[in-house]
C-alpha cells in the first residue's frame, strides 16, 4: 500500500489527510475506486486522473485500484487531492519512489493533459507543512504563494511530466525565488479628489487613526462611497504579520490572485442584496465570507437600511471579538474578522430629506421608518456618525483651495497609530476592561461631563465606553498624553442624540 501526505483546512485549521493507494488483484480490467467521505469534486477525480494517464501513454493495470482518503470520518473536499492521488498511483506503478514523497505535502488539480493548475489554501498549506517538517508540492503557478511561508523545501511543477522528470532526476526544478511585494497602497485614488467634506474627511482621518467604525448619512450624490473608498489611501501600511493573515484567508477562499500576496489593506464593498452567507461565510464547505475577507482592511456596506435586518445583525458579535465563528450541521469554522466598519445611507428612502424643493410628502415619518430599519444594538457600535451635506456641482468648478493629499492624512494617521501601538498594543478601538480605564483615564472634571452627557443623551455603558476611546484618538492625533476637554467634546458630537438638521433620531 502507498501512503502519501496532503491535507484539508477547516476554517483556519488544518488537518492532514493520508491518501492511501492500494492495488488488489483478481480483476480481468482495472477498477477504480475512492473512498472515505470524498465529495464529488474528489471523486471525479478517478476520471481526470484515467486521462492524465492516457496522455503520458501510461495505463492502470487490470487490477482493482482503491483509494482511501483518511481519516474516513472527515469530510473531503476540492479538486486539490487530483495530483496527491495521480502520485500515489504512480508511485503503486513505479514510476515515482515513495519513500521521496512521503517526505511532502501533495495538493494540486490535474488537467486532462497533465497540467498541473491552481487551487485554494496553497498558501497556510505551506505553513503547515513548514511547521510539520514536511516539503510542498504544489502547482507551479503558485510556488511563489507557498514561498511566502518561508518554506524552502518545495518544489512546483506545471506539468506532472516535470514532476516525474524531477523525481527521475532528469530535470530539477528550482526552489521558487521570493520576490519582495510591491510596498505601499496601490490605489490610483486620492482624498485630494474629494471637494469640500471638511467634517467627514476629519471623521475618516480619526476612524482610520483608532480603528473606529463610522457611519455616514447624507443626501444621494454627497460623496458618501467616493469618501469611504479612500479610506484605504489613508490607513498605514500592512504589518508583515496582517499580510500573512489576510493572504491566509484570501488563500482558503480562493482569491489570492497572482503570485503575490495581499500587501494592500482589502476594500470589501457589500451589496445590500448579498445573503448572510455571503457577509459571514458558510455553505457546505464553511468558506470565509465578506467580513473576514475585510480582515486587517475595511468593510463598506452602501445603503445600510437596504439590507436584510437579519443579515446586518450577524455584525454584531464580529464587531467585539474580530472573529466570526460559522456553525453547521457538519463542520464548525473560525475565520479572522478584525475589519473596520463603514457604512452609508441616505437619510429617508427619496434620500431628500430637509431638502423643501426635493424631499418627497411623507417627509419625515418615511425617514423615522427607514432609519428604524437598522437595530439600535447595531448603530450603538458604530462611534462616529457623521451627517453629510451634498457639495453643489458649480462649487466643484471654482474651487481652488488646495487639498490635502491621502500621503499628508496618512502621515498624522501613522503617528497616531505608533503612539497606540507602543502604549498598550493595538488601537485604540480595542480597548476594554482595565486597559481602558488605564489608557483612557479622564480626570475628574471629565469624568462628570461625560456623566452628565450620557444621561442626557441617554447613552449605553457601551456608547459610553466608546465615547472614551474616541477621545483617546482624537487626543493621540494630536500628540497628547492626555485626554482634554476639547478631545471629549468631539467624540461626544459624533454619537447621535439626533439627526441633526434631519430632525430623525436613530
Amino acid at each position: 500500500m502507498i501512503s502519501l501526505n496532503s491535507i484539508i483546512f477547516n476554517g483556519m485549521d488544518a488537518t492532514q489527510i493520508d491518501v492511501q493507494v492500494q492495488l488488489s488483484s483478481g480483476l480481468s480490467k482495472p477498477e477504480f475506486n475512492i473512498i472515505g467521505l470524498a465529495d464529488r469534486a474528489v471523486k471525479e477525480s478517478a476520471e481526470r486522473i484515467r486521462n492524465v494517464l492516457s496522455a503520458l501513454n501510461l495505463s492502470l493495470p487490470p487490477k482493482r485500484l482503491t483509494v482511501n482518503l483518511s481519516p474516513a470520518d472527515v469530510e473531503k473536499s476540492g479538486s486539490h487531492f487530483d495530483l496527491p492521488i495521480l502520485c500515489g498511483i504512480l508511485c503503486a506503478i513505479g514510476v515515482l519512489p515513495e519513500t521521496e514523497l512521503e517526505k511532502y505535502v501533495i495538493m494540486g488539480e490535474v488537467g486532462l493533459d497533465g497540467a498541473i493548475v491552481k487551487t485554494d489554501a496553497v498558501l497556510p498549506a505551506s505553513v503547515w507543512a513548514n511547521a510539520h517538517g514536511l516539503g510542498l508540492i504544489c502547482p507551479g503557478d503558485q510556488g511563489i504563494q507557498a514561498r511566502w511561508a518561508g518554506h524552502t523545501n518545495i518544489i512546483a511543477p506545471f506539468h506532472v511530466i516535470q514532476l516525474i522528470n524531477h523525481f527521475k532526476g532528469t530535470q530539477t526544478l528550482p526552489v521558487p525565488e521570493l520576490t519582495t511585494p510591491e510596498s505601499g497602497q496601490k490605489n490610483t485614488i486620492d482624498m485630494s479628489d474629494v471637494h469640500g467634506q471638511a467634517a467627514a474627511k476629519r471623521a475618516l482621518e480619526i476612524a482610520a487613526a483608532g480603528g473606529h467604525a463610522m457611519l455616514m448619512v447624507g443626501p444621494p450624490g454627497a460623496g458618501k462611497t467616493m469618501l469611504a473608498s479612500r479610506l484605504p489611501t489613508i490607513m498605514p501600511e500592512m504589518t508583515a504579520t496582517e499580510i500573512l493573515e489576510t493572504s491566509t484567508i484570501y488563500s482558503i477562499a480562493g482569491e489570492l490572485t497572482g503570485r503575490g500576496l495581499m500587501s494592500s489593506r482589502p476594500f470589501r464593498s457589500v451589496h445590500h442584496t448579498s445573503s448572510p452567507v455571503a457577509l459571514a461565510g458558510g455553505g457546505s464547505d464553511a468558506r470565509p465570507g465578506e467580513i473576514s475577507l475585510a480582515h486587517n482592511g475595511v468593510l463598506f456596506l452602501d445603503e445600510l437600511p437596504e439590507f436584510n435586518r437579519a443579515t446586518l445583525e450577524i455584525l454584531r458579535q464580529p464587531m467585539e471579538s474580530g472573529r466570526i465563528l460559522i456553525s453547521r450541521a457538519k463542520r464548525n469554522a473560525t475565520y479572522p474578522a478584525r475589519f473596520q466598519l463603514i457604512a452609508a445611507m441616505n437619510p429617508c428612502p427619496c434620500g431628500h430629506l430637509g431638502n423643501a424643493a426635493m424631499s418627497c410628502t411623507r417627509a419625515p415619518r418615511c425617514a423615522e421608518a427607514y432609519q428604524n430599519k437598522i437595530s439600535g444594538p447595531l448603530l450603538d457600535r458604530i462611534d462616529l456618525h457623521v451627517d453629510v451635506d451634498a457639495v453643489k456641482p458649480w462649487e466643484m468648478n471654482t474651487d481652488t483651495t488646495p487639498r490635502e493629499t491621502s500621503a499628508e492624512i496618512r502621515a498624522r494617521v501613522v503617528a497616531a497609530r505608533d503612539r497606540q501601538i507602543t502604549r498598550q498594543g493595538y488601537v485604540n478601538a480595542m480597548l476594554d476592561g482595565a486597559d481602558l480605564g488605564q489608557f483612557a483615564a479622564l480626570s475628574d472634571e471629565l469624568t462628570n461631563f461625560l456623566n452628565t452627557a450620557a444621561e442626557k443623551m441617554g447613552m449605553s455603558a457601551r456608547g459610553y465606553n466608546r465615547i472614551k476611546r474616541l477621545a483617546r484618538t482624537i487626543a493621540d492625533l494630536r500628540g497628547a498624553e492626555n485626554i482634554e476637554m476639547s478631545d471629549l467634546a468631539e467624540a461626544l458630537s459624533y454619537r447621535p442624540i439626533n439627526r441633526g438638521k434631519y430632525g430623525v433620531k436613530l
